[in-house]
């Protein structure tokens, strides 16, 4: 477990969201330092995941702020904080989320692309995630051809290759078996710290939540409080 340091990468501060009747979030507030794991707990409808996505700039919360490195992010346009899920964010999803018919270095390669990087060059830096992440040889093999566990490892590849300052995981073990979760919580936990990105994990597992150095938990759309992790490993 690290020390909570003392610059916030990530913070959201007094955010609220509501869908129609329903308060998603009541006047929540979290703070991620810079090289933290935190795991946002609950159960399914708590708000854990529309904080998740309010934090990402994927939704944008009905009061309250959303910084990241010490700017407001939550109050750009649409097209400026797509950017920043592409260059500033990386996401790990429960089932993946890759492209079916790209091969495995190209759907790591593809945020790169997408931000104007020469193919030949993007594919070169994505090659460069496979060995650290066990995929040594599964470079041009499609999703199709990969194990729940390896398609994760992509997926892992993909969050990280444009080295950004936090990586946002949902349910990234979701669909895995015990064996295979343990496995990929562990890279994850350790790509994005040796990568210097800040980790924040969506779960309701709590063999997921002891790899993170902080857990807090959502209920009715409010923190219920935070408290240490001991590393899962």
């Amino acid at each position: 477990m690290i020390g909570r340091m003392s610059e916030d990468v990530l913070s959201g501060i007094g955010l609220v969201k509501r869908f129609g009747e329903t308060v998603a979030l009541g006047g929540v507030g979290l703070q991620v330092a810079r090289g933290e794991a935190v795991a946002i707990m609950g159960p399914s409808g708590s708000g854990k995941s529309t904080l998740l996505h309010c934090l990402a700039g994927i939704t944008r919360p009905d009061a309250g702020r959303v910084h990241l490195l010490g700017q407001r992010i939550d109050t750009i346009g649409e097209r400026r904080r797509s950017e920043l899920r592409r260059t500033r964010f990386g996401f790990v999803f429960q089932f993946g989320q890759l492209l079916p018919e790209l091969p495995a270095e190209e759907n790591v390669a593809l945020p790169l692309m997408l931000g104007g990087m020469p193919r030949t060059k993007a594919v070169g830096r994505a090659r460069d995630w496979f060995g650290p992440l066990g995929l040594t040889g599964k470079e041009r093999r499609r999703p199709g051809e990969l194990s729940g566990g390896e398609a994760q490892r992509v997926a892992i590849a993909r969050a990280l290759v444009t080295e950004p300052a936090v990586v946002f995981a949902d349910e990234p073990t979701g669909a895995l078996d015990q064996a295979t979760g343990h496995t990929v919580m562990g890279l994850l936990v350790d790509s994005t710290r040796k990568g210097g990105a800040s980790l924040v994990v969506v779960t309701h597992d709590p063999e997921v939540a002891r790899w993170c150095d902080r857990v807090v938990e959502v209920r009715d759309g409010l923190l219920r409080g935070a408290a240490g992790a001991e590393a899962g490993r």
